[in-house]
């Protein structure tokens, strides 16, 4: 008989209990919130406090008006099987939304039947393609988290395929919406933006480009002070600090740091034509919530298709730049 390798042997078993541990879970909440036509929100994948964090927002015994009585119905727990950081997550999660009167579902094609628009949580960008097709199949206007996917091609085969189906589709850090970022970007607060320098956590993650697991969230909040327009991208990476410098087809200059070691936060200042701006802090996932609420009513996404599908290879073109011993990688070569 061949033997099996113990790490392979202990990631088997792990799956396996937790699938059996939620089979047994009760599916408790059913009825609590059928009738909200036209409102009922699905979640994919419970292996990431996203889900939790959106579940008690919208389903809270007295939500925040603003999130304008959207309910999530059911959810479905996977969410990746083979990243230990998220697997050993889903069993917990699982019950604990169960107790929000949120049905848990077996599969991708239930949850489909029961919702009118989906939240596609799954920590594992590797699976967001094959779990948004069925949903842009189903006609379900979809929110994907990030990353959009674990890979620039991806998210554009995504994006492609919703076109092609007329199904609204966006993705979005929360970071996005960190303090100070709208009175900079509406407000003109300090004149025209000529550049920023942000920070963030950026754990690593095997499966995925080294920026797609955490760094995202620096680089998404970099994207939205600076908006589209990054022609090429240099990065010097040590094992405790990543540094991605990139060049805007303008000049301006646009900086990330990736930390992971000593204090993590979330972060950055903006330079101005008129004044210079923290930008931060971040207060959480309310300012994300209320865009998804009112990007289901008006289906209508509040970014656009281009500036996620820079911010990725913005992210792509780090990892080429690190490979190459920070040499220069410009985004065309990735985008083309």
């Amino acid at each position: 008989m061949n033997s099996i390798p113990r790490r392979d042997f202990i990631k088997k078993a792990t799956i396996s209990s937790l699938s059996i541990s939620l089979l047994n879970l009760p599916l408790t909440g059913k009825a609590s919130f059928k009738n909200v036509n036209g409102k009922r929100v699905g979640i994919i994948g419970l292996d990431t406090s996203h889900s939790i964090a959106f579940a008690k927002a919208l389903n809270a015994a007295t939500p925040d008006a603003a999130l304008k009585g959207y309910r999530i119905i059911a959810a479905y727990p996977y969410g990746s099987r083979d990243i230990e950081s998220s697997t050993k997550r889903i069993a917990g999660y699982t019950q604990e939304i169960s107790t929000l009167g949120i049905e848990i579902v077996d599969s991708i094609a239930d949850l489909l039947t029961k919702v009118d628009h989906v939240l596609l949580e799954t920590n594992d960008g590797r699976l967001h393609f094959e779990q948004a097709i069925p949903v842009i199949d189903a006609g379900k206007t979809l929110f994907i988290d990030k990353p959009m996917a674990a890979s620039y091609r991806d998210a554009k085969k995504i994006f492609e395929y919703a076109r092609k189906k007329r199904i609204p589709v966006f993705s979005a850090s929360s970071l996005r919406y960190a303090e100070h970022i709208k009175e900079i970007t509406e407000v003109k607060s300090i004149g025209d933006v000529t550049g920023a320098d942000t920070y963030s956590p950026a754990t690593l993650e095997a499966t995925h480009p080294d920026l797609f697991w955490y760094g995202i969230h620096g680089v998404e909040t970099l994207y939205a002070v600076m908006g589209r327009g990054c022609k090429s991208v240099t990065r010097t990476s040590t094992p405790d600090t990543d540094i991605v410098v990139g060049t805007w087809s303008d000049g301006r200059l646009g900086t990330f740091r990736g930390i992971r070691k000593g204090k993590r936060d979330f972060g950055g200042t903006a330079f101005g034509t008129t004044g210079i701006q923290l930008i931060g802090p971040y207060k959480g996932y309310q300012p994300l919530l209320e865009e998804i609420v009112q990007f289901f009513e008006t289906k209508r996404p509040p970014v656009q298709e281009e500036e996620t599908l820079e911010i990725l290879a913005f992210m792509e073109a780090a990892d080429l730049s690190k490979s190459r011993a920070g040499a220069a990688v410009f985004l065309h070569e990735i985008m083309q």
